[in-house]
């Protein structure tokens, strides 16, 4: 199968490529994305799309429903491919290499305990068996669910589920974090807590957050 998304790896491209990203962890350059209908019409997701994400940044995409910001999203996850344009990451990092992504519908495997969850996230950068628990314990800490750690995903509440969720995407310890409308299946006072905590863990971790919504409020209170 051939893919068409272009990547490139700069700590191999020279020096012209180096300058182009200069501090950027994300750059997407004329990327366009069309797809068709059930009934035969042409959709355009995504047209001539230009954006840089810098190191760091917690960055919030908003918009309304079906305006292309799950496609955005997937191109720059490596889960589909743009018809045309570039997507540019910094060195080391590589489109759909086990880059992590928080959906609006939580991705836990439902047969693991919480613990167990975390610790596939750092089953997948490798890391040794003997720091596994003590890392996944801290980061469920992290995110509120000390004493959760042998429960199962349809114990807890969706929040809770989130939580999880997140704290499985952190323990990939992957340098950017991709964020599709993850509170939006969870009531007000739940999604108020969970913005505010994944302001707090971005403070503190200084990830790069891509934060898909279509909220107003959301992008106000996480931005």
């Amino acid at each position: 199968m051939r893919c068409c998304c272009t990547v490139h790896d700069h700590s191999s491209n020279g020096m012209g490529r180096r300058s182009r990203m200069s501090g950027s962890i994300l750059q997407l350059v004329g990327i366009s994305k069309t797809y068709c209908s059930a009934s035969g019409a042409t959709v355009q997701a995504l047209e001539d799309l230009n954006m840089t994400v810098k190191e760091k940044e917690f960055v919030t995409v908003i918009g309304p429903t079906g305006c292309g910001k799950t496609t955005l999203l997937n191109i720059i996850a490596g889960l589909d491919s743009q018809d045309s344009g570039e997507v540019f990451l910094a060195d080391g990092l590589k489109a759909g290499t086990n880059m992590p992504c928080v959906f609006q519908h939580y991705t836990l495997f439902p047969w693991r305990t919480l613990l167990r969850n975390v610790v596939f996230g750092l089953e997948m950068r490798g890391a040794p068996r003997v720091e596994k628990r003590a890392a996944a314990c801290e980061l469920l800490s992290k995110v509120g669910l000390t004493g959760f750690e042998n429960a199962y995903p349809h114990e807890l509440s969706g929040g809770m589920r989130q939580r999880a969720a997140i704290a499985q995407a952190l323990a990939s310890q992957h340098r950017m974090l991709l964020m599709d409308e993850p509170f939006g299946d969870v009531d007000d006072m739940t999604r108020k807590d969970l913005q505010r905590m994944i302001v707090e863990l971005w403070q503190e971790t200084r990830i790069t957050i891509l934060f898909v919504t279509h909220n107003i409020d959301e992008a106000i209170a996480v931005g």
